[in-house]
C-alpha cells in the first residue's frame, strides 16, 4: 500500500466517524440531554453513518485495482479500530457510559463499516470476475 492509499484510508476512517458526531452535537442539550426523541436520533444517525461510510468505501476503492475482498477487510478493521478508538478517547468521558453499556447501544453498530466494506469487495471482485470470463469467452 502506498502513502496515498494509506492517507486516504485513514482519512475516510476518521470522517466516517467525525461527521456523524458533527451531526450529532444539535442534537443534544449543552448537557448531553436529548432534544429529540431518542430514537428518532438514533435512527437519523444509523442511517446517515451507512450512507457516508457507503459512499467513503466506493470512493475508496475507486482506486483499488485487484484484491478486493482484501481491501475491504483492511478497511473494515481499521476504520472500526478508529471509530472504537475515537469514541474511546472522546465519545466515553464525555457521555460517563461505562464500557459494556457503550458496546451494547453504539459498538455494536460499527460493525457494519466492514460487512459493508467487505460485500463491496467481494462485488467488485465478481464484477472483475464476470468481465474476465466475458472477455475470454468473447
Amino acid at each position: 500500500m502506498n502513502t496515498k492509499s494509506a492517507g486516504r484510508l485513514v482519512g475516510f476512517g476518521l470522517l466516517t466517524w467525525l461527521l456523524p458526531f458533527l451531526l450529532s452535537v444539535p442534537l443534544y442539550s449543552p448537557e448531553g440531554e436529548p432534544l429529540y426523541d431518542i430514537f428518532l436520533i438514533k435512527s437519523v444517525m444509523l442511517v446517515f453513518s451507512a450512507a457516508l461510510g457507503t459512499l467513503l468505501i466506493l470512493a475508496y476503492f475507486r482506486d483499488v485495482h485487484g484484491r478486493f475482498v482484501r481491501e475491504g477487510l483492511l478497511l473494515g478493521g481499521i476504520w472500526l479500530l478508529i471509530n472504537w478508538a475515537l469514541d474511546a478517547v472522546i465519545l466515553l468521558p464525555l457521555s460517563g457510559m461505562d464500557a459494556g453499556t457503550y458496546m451494547a447501544q453504539i459498538g455494536l453498530r460499527y460493525l457494519t463499516i466492514p460487512i459493508i466494506a467487505v460485500g463491496i469487495g467481494y462485488a467488485a471482485e465478481q464484477a472483475v470476475r464476470g468481465a474476465t470470463a466475458a472477455s475470454a469467452g468473447a
